[in-house]
């Protein structure tokens, strides 16, 4: 009881402005009917209705700067989907590492880099850190739909890569849409946003490339293991094949067949409609940081290979 009644005052306090706006944004079935907590009922009772409404829970999981955000904010778009405001470790209530703060104390935090460095990763696939009992409450509390009769509830964040058995472990019914990008536009997207902090660490780059191969190593074995539940395309596919990639997602979760991901969207600083961005970001990379990724990347060879991505 004692949950039910932090998980019930957390969503009232810090949680339904958000999502009411959040339901405006997608234009939801109705002004008092955005949210599974409307009229008369209360938020413990909304998380029972939740829980018999949702038939899948659907994970992307793809690694950070890869595009995963218009993903999301595609199948926001659907009429089937419920959906979250932010990623789902950002949302108040989540009980698990999260990478925009310190893990421990003393260290910095994780940040874009969290899988560079071996203790962040180990801490972000520990099992026992995480409550997700509590975390699909707190989820269900903040979700927005455009139709009542919505039966998929979506989530991304990129660790989530490290745990994807448990999120088919706790989450009924759970399907994954596992993605990668051309490795270099990913680690040119991390260094840039570390200047756009004022963040000019000499070895950046090099981290910036383990953190990539590390996140790959770990889709790869993703993909293995869950080929009954996820299906796998490139970033390169998504924006090159968009309607091959929505006929795959539906094939999976067949809720989504009005899936469109050659829409316009506003996403980060960019409303447009999909586009590669890998050669402009590529072309930004200069020849010493070219050469730090490079240092890595042949290290780790293999996995580039498995992907389909050359060395530069």
């Amino acid at each position: 009881m004692a949950e039910e009644a932090d998980t019930e005052g957390l969503a009232r306090r810090l949680a339904v402005h958000e999502s009411l706006a959040w339901g405006r944004r997608l234009g939801a079935w109705g002004p008092a009917a955005r949210l599974p907590f409307h009229g008369d009922l209360k938020p413990i009772g909304a998380v029972q209705a939740m829980e018999r409404a949702i038939a899948a829970h659907l994970f992307v999981i793809v690694p950070n700067n890869s595009g995963s955000t218009y993903l999301r904010e595609a199948l926001a778009r659907s009429d089937a989907t419920w959906n979250l405001p932010r990623d789902g470790q950002r949302m108040a209530g989540f009980v698990g590492p999260v990478t925009w703060k310190p893990i421990d104390a003393g260290r910095e935090r994780p940040g874009l880099l969290w899988a560079a460095d071996q203790h962040w990763l180990e801490k972000f696939a520990t099992a026992s850190l995480y409550d997700w009992r509590h975390t699909r409450r707190a989820w269900y509390l903040q979700a927005g739909s455009r139709r009542p009769d919505a039966s998929v509830f979506v989530t991304k964040s990129p660790p989530f890569l490290l745990v994807v058995d448990e999120l088919a472990r706790h989450f009924r019914n759970a399907r994954f849409l596992f993605m990668v990008r051309n490795p270099y536009a990913v680690c040119e997207g991390i260094c840039g946003a570390y200047r756009k902090e004022g963040q000019t660490r000499a070895d950046l780059p090099a981290k910036a490339a383990a953190h990539v191969v590390a996140c790959m190593e770990r889709q790869r074995a993703n993909i293995d293991a869950h080929a009954s539940d996820g299906v796998f395309f490139h970033y390169e596919t998504l924006c090159a094949e968009p309607e091959q990639v929505a006929a795959q997602i539906a094939a999976l979760v067949p809720q989504l067949g009005d899936l469109n991901l050659r829409q316009r969207l506003r996403v980060k600083s960019y409303d447009e409609e999909l586009t590669n961005m890998n050669a402009r970001q590529i072309a930004r990379l200069d020849a010493t940081a070219l050469a730090m990724i490079n240092r890595v990347f042949r290290k780790h060879r293999s996995v580039l290979d498995d992907f389909g991505y050359d060395l530069l």
